[in-house]
């Protein structure tokens, strides 16, 4: 679960009118999905102007559009377990390799659900017009940035990856008008990574977030906002099926990005892959000799 997931994070902290929506949607999903605006707000003692901004809250312009997420992944639960696996202590090691083959599928897939197609296109639109692209990210979000990073220098696009919050303030600083800012954190609300996306959106970059879905700090700094699922509690412990998540969005813009202009990048790609192969193979060597 997505959209029931992120709801249900933010119970604790919603009004009370919104509270008492967000019950509602909890216990009643499938119902609600049938239901015009006045019917929903009249079952769950809110009404169309607090539907309407609960909806923006959970990303979604309407409730049209918050209607048929929610149903997407109604249908979604029904093929698919209702929960990521936990680590259980002396677990066989078959089941291991099944439970976390299907977290990372799961992760996945949820991701995919909550994707927006609209936004995807603005961020690689945004990456390709880009003089300068920094990642911010810490810890696992890290890892990913400098994974982003390594596709990026393949096909020629100046970029650097920042888990330092220092470097990462420091980089920000100097970014431009021309340049992108990417912030990466599961719950968008590292500290860090939000300071650094707020000075390059300060500085007139466009900045992009990838965050867990659900309303956090780190989007509000964002013009383009890319989600992945953000059902994963208990194995948070390792971050897996988060980082997989991540690693997703990672994939797809990428991909995205060199499709849409595969004239441009791809002899980029082949050029760096033949590179590294002809210094590292010994070739260049014996070429010289």
């Amino acid at each position: 679960m997505s959209i029931l997931n992120a709801i249900q994070e933010k119970l604790d902290s919603l009004h009370q009118k919104e509270r008492a929506l967000a019950e509602y949607l909890l216990n009643h999903p499938r119902q609600a999905v049938q239901m015009t605006i006045t019917e929903l707000a009249a079952q769950s003692g809110s009404s169309p102007a607090t539907i309407s901004r609960f909806c923006k809250t959970f990303h979604s312009h309407n409730f049209p559009e918050f209607k048929q997420k929610l149903a997407t992944e109604l249908v979604q639960m029904t093929s698919t377990p209702n929960q990521y696996q936990d680590i259980v202590a002396g677990n066989p090691l078959h089941e291991i390799v099944a439970a976390i083959t299907a977290n990372h599928l799961r992760s996945i897939t949820d991701t995919t659900q909550v994707l927006d197609q609209a936004q995807l296109r603005l961020a690689i639109e945004a990456l390709h017009h880009a003089s300068r692209i920094d990642l911010y990210g810490s810890a696992t979000s890290g890892i990913v940035a400098q994974d982003f990073f390594h596709k990026l220098i393949q096909i020629g696009k100046a970029a650097a990856a920042f888990s330092d919050p220092h470097l990462q303030l420091t980089s920000a600083a100097s970014i431009t008008r021309n340049d992108v800012a990417i912030g990466i954190s599961y719950s968008g609300e590292t500290p860090e990574t939000i300071h650094a996306l707020r000075c390059a959106a300060e500085r007139g970059a466009t900045t992009l977030s990838i965050t867990r879905f659900g309303a956090n700090t780190l989007t509000e700094h964002a013009a383009i906002k890319l989600f992945t699922s953000s059902a994963e509690v208990g194995m948070r412990r390792g971050d897996m099926a988060s980082r997989m998540a991540t690693l997703h969005v990672i994939d797809v813009l990428f991909t995205g990005l060199v499709s849409e202009h595969f004239e441009l990048y791809v002899p980029r790609l082949r050029e760096s892959y033949q590179t590294v192969e002809l210094y590292t193979s010994g070739k260049e060597e014996r070429k010289t000799k």
